[in-house]
């Protein structure tokens, strides 16, 4: 589809019965900031991300109460009826907090283990050792996820000196990413030697920088055929964090390589985690990998377009067909795949309007003050007036309703 390379082929790994790899859709994930011990405040957070089409859902497992409250936090999730799968994240203490709160484990999903976190010295093996142990005993498959910030210091340190003492050393950046690709696959294998199956093994490398991001999943994708998990471990925030992250992961998911992702978004003070969702579907959505929400085309404007009014209308429209994906992914299959188009003038608007399912052609400067909406192609009705709006998202309506309702959904309206 449009250039992108077939998919890797890569183990199967079922998640709380997602499956992530074996050329299965690419499967958006996301993480809470909420303090995981606050079982109220984490259920609200947890259940939004679900809602805004997260698939898979990291929390913090950071200390013995939210080791604690884990069981909990899936209880009142399952009696809201959300089923999504809980990802625990670990780092430092994770063998101790499972093993006095087995229970955790059992309410998990999958285990994200940090390598370079787990412990020093001879404390390593051993602590690495206990948490593969409980995920064997609970049938909970693994992240193995490898970072540069927290690179295990013997690793990176042997590596450096070898790198030192060859004819033709390499730049320290170079041995950084074959440090962080060499952690994860030495831990994969000591993993499958304490039992671990190979198809309850995920890997990620992150960093920070998006070369280095696509040169070290280039390198660990050559060399093993484990799923991936893609991200930048601090994409950053706002339009720098989606565009480092687009730029990044959209080089890499052209190479069919990344099996599951996670755009990490600093959040704007008091803003809304569920963004970094909606960056990922997106990512996906507009590369042409998946479908999540109906897409919505709008021009950017011009001089002939003095009037905000198309641009309030393609902001309602989409607004509006994302809050209604909830309910319509259940009721009309085949609906994440339609396309709207909202123009702003007579230059582009009833061409684009007649490519998409349903589009409709606003007036530009001097132009009639009439609206054209073309319906699979083919003028059905022009709008005017002070009702536009309202009247076009009616449209929006009868077409899904017409078009994708399932026997089901249909009969009933009957």
């Amino acid at each position: 589809m449009y250039g992108v390379q077939p998919r890797r082929l890569t183990r199967r790994v079922l998640v709380g019965g997602i499956a992530v790899g074996g050329r299965a859709p690419i499967v958006v994930q996301s993480m809470t900031n909420t303090d995981t011990a606050d079982i109220d405040g984490t259920v609200v957070q947890v259940a939004a991300l679900a809602r805004a089409g997260s698939e898979l859902v990291r929390v913090t497992v950071n200390t013995a109460e939210a080791a604690a409250a884990v069981p909990h936090i899936r209880e009142r999730l399952a009696a809201k009826g959300v089923d999504v799968p809980l990802v625990g994240d670990f780092h430092y203490n994770g063998h101790r907090l499972l093993t006095q709160h087995p229970a955790c484990a059992e309410a998990l999903a999958k285990l994200r283990i940090n390598p370079g976190n787990v412990g020093r010295g001879s404390k390593r093996d051993e602590q690495f050792a206990t948490m593969i142990e409980f995920a064997c005993k609970y049938a909970k498959p693994v992240r193995i996820g490898v970072n540069w910030g927290s690179l295990d210091p013997e690793l990176i340190a042997r590596m450096m000196d070898d790198n030192a003492r060859s004819a033709e050393p390499q730049e320290a950046a170079v041995v950084t990413r074959r440090a962080l690709v060499a952690s994860a696959l030495d831990s994969a294998r000591q993993a499958e030697s304490l039992g671990l199956g190979t198809d309850q093994i995920i890997l990620s490398c992150k960093v920070s920088g998006v070369q280095d991001l696509i040169a070290v999943y280039r390198d660990i994708a050559g060399q093993c055929d484990y799923p991936l998990h893609l991200g930048l471990t601090e994409a950053g925030m706002g339009s720098k964090g989606i565009v480092a992250s687009t730029a990044a992961m959209g080089v890499l998911l052209q190479e069919g390589i990344g099996d599951t992702i996670r755009v990490s978004l600093t959040p704007e003070p008091r803003g809304d985690r569920t963004r970094e969702v909606v960056v990922a579907q997106e990512i996906l959505q507009t590369m042409g990998l998946r479908s999540f929400t109906p897409l919505v085309i709008a021009c950017p404007g011009c001089g002939r377009t003095t009037s905000t009014f198309f641009q309030e209308l393609a902001d309602n429209i989409q607004t509006y067909l994302r809050a209604q994906m909830p309910v319509w992914r259940g009721h009309y299959p085949g609906v994440e795949n339609m396309h709207v188009a909202v123009m702003g003038c007579v230059v582009n608007g009833p061409g684009e309007s007649k490519h998409a399912n349903i589009g409709i052609s606003l007036p530009g400067s001097g132009e009639n003050p009439v609206a054209p909406v073309f319906i699979d192609g083919v003028k059905a009705v022009t709008l005017k007036g002070d009702n536009i709006a309202a009247e076009f998202q009616a449209l929006v309506e009868q077409y899904v309703h017409k078009n994708y309702a399932s026997a089901g959904t249909a009969a009933k309206a009957h």
